[in-house]
């Protein structure tokens, strides 16, 4: 934007030169009262200043500030998003924290349950399937086990990564997700000028701007460029008198300039500006059209896993119920290991589910916040358009 704003003021260079040179004998500015080898010695002060009459150098100068602008907001979306990845990060690992208790807890009854089972097989009151059916199901849980665990090292690794420590020397103490930890409450009808917030938004609207300005430049092109000219300084054949008053001498003009013929070139320059201001212009819709469906996944999301926590609380209750129910009745030989098998194996999954949707729960809730910009509270001075939006995100 700098360099664009510099184009508008008169450019001032200092020149010196000191050269030596033989004048050719048949040259038109050969005199025999001279000599043909002589010295030329100048320094001075050359002023150009081109007239933006036409609205060229400012139109270059809008697209610039709205370029600036642009990655004003680039910058602000990347930090949201790495912000949103963080804490989507950051609530898999408290997730995984919860899975890596709870198989810890079920690999440690599982192996109780093989003990009473080979009791209960050295006793006769048991078949030799029922402990191989628990020595089974005790190795696939210990599986299960240590897959959380390699899970949450990944996790713990991405984490150290979006934080710019190595992994190696980074690390979270364990803090299982709790499934009753409280999601956010959104409101039931969210303001669509909390989506001006959102600064790819904001950058996709200044993009629009720096292609339409550059439309301005391309239309310039067709009229004539006029310029100012000037020159000052001092000139000699001789370094002696090389500063002296006689050596002084200056020049001052305009100038103006038009291209008549260009075979097509301005045309085709600007149909390419309008043709990428109409690129922008849709890229702009898309950006809008994208930023309202992440909104309305997320607030659907909300909705639908707040009814499947509700499912989940009570699948877990009832399949606890019925693992009680059927240990109860395998200790009396009423039914055989396998239902004890099948019930365990129920209750986990119920228990696993229950912290998965809880986990889902509140990714969506960072997803949501991430699409609206910020959180989804209407702030006390909201911007007024979408051009401010880079200086107002809050990505929390």
């Amino acid at each position: 934007t700098r360099v664009a704003r510099a184009a508008l003021l008169p450019q001032l260079n200092a020149v010196a030169s000191a050269d030596r040179a033989k004048t050719s004998l048949n040259s038109p500015l050969y005199s025999a009262t001279r000599p043909d080898i002589g010295n030329d010695f100048v320094a001075g002060l050359d002023l150009s200043w081109e007239l933006d009459l036409f609205g060229r150098l400012r139109s270059a100068a809008a697209a610039a500030r709205a370029t600036a602008e642009a990655t004003a907001g680039d910058a602000a979306a990347l930090e949201l998003r790495l912000r949103a990845e963080l804490a989507t990060d950051y609530f898999a690992l408290r997730a995984l924290d919860a899975d890596v208790e709870l198989l810890g807890r079920t690999v440690e009854d599982y192996g109780r349950a093989l003990e009473l089972t080979q009791h209960l097989y050295r006793g006769g009151a048991a078949a030799l399937a029922d402990v191989q059916q628990s020595t089974a199901q005790l190795a696939g849980a210990r599986t299960q086990l240590e897959d959380a665990r390699l899970r949450r090292a990944q996790a713990e690794h991405a984490i150290a990564v979006l934080m710019g420590r190595p992994p190696a020397l980074f690390h979270l103490e364990p803090r299982p997700l709790a499934v009753t930890a409280t999601v956010p409450v959104v409101g039931a009808a969210l303001p669509s000028q909390l989506l001006e917030r959102r600064p790819d938004i904001a950058a996709a609207e200044r993009r629009v701007a720096s292609a339409n300005a550059a439309i301005g430049v391309a239309r310039a092109a067709y009229f004539p460029v006029f310029s100012l000219s000037g020159v000052l300084g001092r000139e000699s054949d001789a370094g002696s008198t090389w500063f002296e008053a006689p050596s002084r001498f200056w020049a001052a003009g305009a100038q103006g300039a038009l291209a008549v013929f260009d075979a097509g070139r301005r045309r085709a320059l600007s149909a390419g500006a309008r043709a990428a201001y109409e690129e922008q212009v849709a890229h702009y819709r898309a950006t809008v059209l994208t930023a309202y469906q992440e909104v309305e996944d997320n607030l659907a999301a909300l909705r639908q896993l707040e009814r499947e926590a509700d499912s989940a609380r009570a699948a877990v209750a009832a399949t606890q119920g019925a693992l009680e129910q059927a240990n109860y009745r395998y200790r009396a030989g009423v039914v055989t290991y396998l239902e004890v098998v099948a019930t365990e194996n129920a209750a986990l999954a119920a228990r696993l589910a229950e912290v998965d949707i809880q986990s889902r729960r509140l990714t969506a809730s960072v997803l949501l916040v991430r699409a609206l910009g910020g959180d989804w509270e209407v702030p006390a001075a909201a911007p007024s358009g979408p051009g401010a939006a880079p200086g107002a995100t809050d990505p929390r």
